[in-house]
């Protein structure tokens, strides 16, 4: 973070030249302008009366001209000195950061750099689909060969085209979307029918007295989610009482609230991606982001693995040679690590359960068998190591 702040604080002085230089010229344009203005209306008087130039007035003109070369010669080593500036900038970020990271991980990671770069290229398409910029995906699936198919893009058509609606405050097709996946919804726990159709309640509630007919009538659509969503139905039908003194000075005023859409968009996003198989962000910029924590770490190892001549430590594919914590938000399945090899489990190396139930993995068991009985190390129970099983998280 010292790094980080140490840029930052070149780069708020560029900022803070960059406003004042602003200003300076603003001003000093400003003058000249008001300057020239009041020349050309003496000249143009001078002119009207039909006097010839005099001395004075061709003195004054000397002195504008001479008044705007300084200016903009000034104007113009000011903006040199930006450049300066901007150039310590760069190189704070060329001081404090490894401009060569490629090597923090080793090739050794990839199959090959084919596959690296088909990996890549498939997580960027993806991340452009979830985004919604399908024609930048289309461009860029053409310019690499990447052939993806149609059932890979159709989720992501229909979500995006959903979420526009949305955007443009257009619930039918995420209605029409919610009915038809009503059922698996439900088993989801999901409340986004609800949302959507209390969301097309309030529309017509803001419409006023007018509307009061249609909303009783579209009211109806909450019976069956009556027994969840109690509470949040009591308070729609008791704003009908102020519907005709107007909705926005009533206790019902937060109804309106334009919080309302943007909480739908999300509701929307998260309850489609998880019955589609989808995560809410792409793997993209989870791996970004996750990168951004663990780069400083990566680079500590590889300098301490580099002064140790010790390379052999990181040679695991699947494997760091640390653990590294990115926080709860990174968190999407259990991991186990065997206590007494301090090692994350793994298919190969699978987590075993023994008889007095203390876990650990399979590459710890097989150590600690002795003359065909294996004790464990956390109680004194003795027992046959194939009474183990496997256990799976």
């Amino acid at each position: 973070m010292e790094q980080c702040a140490c840029v930052e604080r070149e780069l708020d002085k560029v900022l803070q030249k960059f406003l004042s230089y602003g200003q300076h010229c603003e001003q000093s344009l400003e003058e000249l302008l008001h300057y020239v203005g009041q020349l050309r209306a003496e000249l143009a008087s001078a002119a009207l009366q039909g006097t010839p130039l005099s001395a004075t007035l061709s003195l004054v003109m000397s002195q504008c001209c001479r008044k705007i070369k300084d200016t903009v010669q000034k104007l113009a080593s000011d903006h040199k000195d930006i450049h300066s500036s901007v150039s310590r900038v760069g190189k704070a970020i060329d001081r404090n950061f490894d401009s060569e990271i490629c090597g923090v991980v080793s090739d050794a990671v990839w199959d090959s750099r084919e596959k690296q770069q088909q990996i890549l290229q498939m997580a960027i398409v993806e991340h452009l689909y979830q985004q919604g910029m399908l024609s930048v995906a289309e461009e860029l699936c053409q310019e690499s060969t990447l052939n993806v198919d149609l059932d890979f893009k159709q989720p992501f058509l229909e979500l995006n085209r959903i979420l526009e609606a949305l955007h443009e405050q257009d619930l039918g097709p995420a209605l029409e979307w919610a009915v038809s996946h009503r059922q698996r919804l439900l088993e989801l726990n999901s409340s986004l029918e609800f949302k959507l159709r209390r969301l097309h309640f309030i529309r017509l509630l803001a419409g006023g007295p007018e509307k009061q007919l249609e909303a009783l009538s579209y009211a109806r659509h909450f019976q069956p989610f009556a027994r969840l969503h109690q509470r949040e139905i009591q308070v729609m039908m008791g704003s009908l009482v102020y519907l005709r003194l107007g909705l926005e000075k009533s206790p019902y005023c937060h109804l309106l609230d334009n919080s309302h859409w943007a909480e739908i968009c999300e509701t929307f996003t998260r309850d489609a991606c998880s019955l589609l198989g989808l995560s809410v962000e792409s793997p993209l910029s989870v791996s970004f982001a996750s990168g951004c924590v663990a780069l400083p770490v990566l680079m500590n190892i590889k300098a301490v693995i580099e002064q140790r001549q010790c390379a052999g430590v990181w040679s695991h594919k699947d494997e760091l040679p640390i653990e590294i914590e990115l926080g709860m938000k990174c968190w999407y399945h259990s991991v186990f690590a065997c206590p007494i090899l301090r090692q994350q489990t793994s298919d190969s190396n699978p987590p075993i359960k023994l008889i007095c139930g203390h876990v650990i993995s399979r590459d710890a068991l097989n150590k600690l068998i002795n003359g065909g009985k294996l004790k464990c190390p956390y109680c004194p129970m003795e027992q046959n190591p194939a009474d183990g099983k496997r256990i799976i998280f």
